[in-house]
């Protein structure tokens, strides 16, 4: 049983939909339950996975209630006991929080396993509130059969804080697959982009903890010293509507794009791809970017050194706008290296972000968790 919060568009859902459909249902009967997105929110099944069923649990969605978790909390547990899983599986904070604890107090001989797909450890809360979240972890770890995460920076970040033992830990790299491609010329036409001009793209939630704000920032930079080149917003979120005012204030050269189901069309449009986050874990859209040859600039935070090879694959910077906007003029004024750049990275990502892989990975965890309850 897959538990977590709402299968809005991002890298869990992505995960979740790939195991869904890629592990063999003679061999392993999975059942998804879920909650609701918020309205700035896509849910990721009714635009992308509709093939996929879920049973939807009301009050299980991203808001901390204290009534509509109880209630969900209780949806949860005869969830279980009417699947009668071998496994609970659990992604993402708080849906790892009721997913645990649902499957201790259920009565039924259950293994969990818990997948970080990031942390909440960096630039989310104030300082109080991630040293009580660290011991609500550290806690939950101790009822955890597994825990798997994206990449070896967010294991040892949550080793570093006392979550969770060594031994517990499995480190899968995500499997990603993306359509095939537009041509370039007509992806931009298709989205109304100009034609010859360097496109930045920025793909994925506008929410503090990405700093859409730092895009805005660098692209101003970039303006200011007259540099050639075309910013597309592909996503959206609680900061959309301030980042688009910031945007026209300014008078960037910049267009937002909304949530699209067709981000191949989106990086067929674009030269480089751009990652403004304070914290990440590995983030898809990077991932996806490279599979089409596109070179990215992204902060080094989180795990993201881990998908973006520097100086190879795109190059990594400190998190702050002046860095990001050096970074990026280097490759908007260097076409050469862009595209030796893109070759690298579509090589780096289809050997190491293979679906098949990913499969393999989670099916051996499971048996072993299985055969650990059968113990």
């Amino acid at each position: 049983m897959h538990v977590i919060a709402r299968m809005n568009v991002g890298g869990p859902a992505v995960e979740i939909a790939e195991l869904m459909r890629g592990l063999d249902p003679q061999e392993i009967q999975q059942l998804l339950v879920t909650g609701y997105c918020d309205e700035d929110e896509v849910d990721f099944l009714e635009t992308q996975a509709p093939d996929i069923e879920a049973v939807r649990i009301p009050g299980l969605g991203r808001a901390i209630r204290s009534t509509g978790d109880l209630r969900a909390f209780v949806r949860l547990v005869r969830a279980i006991r009417e699947f009668e899983p071998d496994v609970v599986h659990t992604h993402t904070a708080k849906a790892g929080v009721l997913g645990r604890l649902a499957a201790r107090v259920s009565g039924r001989k259950v293994s969990v396993v818990h997948t970080y797909h990031g942390h909440l450890l960096h630039g989310y809360f104030k300082p109080w509130k991630t040293r009580l979240l660290v011991h609500v972890e550290r806690g939950l770890a101790r009822i955890t059969s597994q825990i798997v995460t994206v990449g070896m920076q967010v294991r040892r970040d949550l080793l570093n804080a006392g979550i969770g033992r060594d031994e517990q830990y499995v480190v899968i790299r995500s499997g990603v697959r993306i359509k095939q491609p537009p041509d370039s010329f007509v992806a931009r036409q298709q989205l109304g982009l100009p034609q010859r001009v360097t496109t930045v793209a920025l793909i994925g939630r506008l929410t503090k903890v990405k700093r859409p704000d730092r895009f805005i920032e660098v692209a101003a930079n970039l303006v200011a010293d007259n540099t050639e080149v075309f910013f597309v917003v592909a996503g959206g979120g609680e900061d959309e509507a301030e980042i688009m005012d910031a945007a026209v204030a300014l008078q960037l050269p910049m267009t937002f794009l909304g949530w699209r189901s067709d981000i191949e069309t989106v990086l067929a449009a674009s030269d480089v791809i751009v990652l403004t986050s304070d914290n990440e874990g590995t983030p898809l859209s990077l991932i996806q970017a490279a599979l089409v040859g596109i070179p990215a600039v992204a902060t080094d935070v989180g795990s993201v050194s881990e998908v973006v090879v520097d100086g190879v694959t795109g190059l990594l910077c400190p998190p702050s706008s002046e860095s990001i906007a050096e970074k990026l003029s280097m490759l908007i004024q260097d076409s050469q290296l862009r595209s030796k750049m893109g070759v690298e990275a579509r090589k780096f990502a289809k050997e190491n972000y293979e679906p098949r892989q990913f499969l393999e990975s989670h099916r051996t965890v499971y048996e072993r968790s299985s055969q650990a309850r059968r113990g």
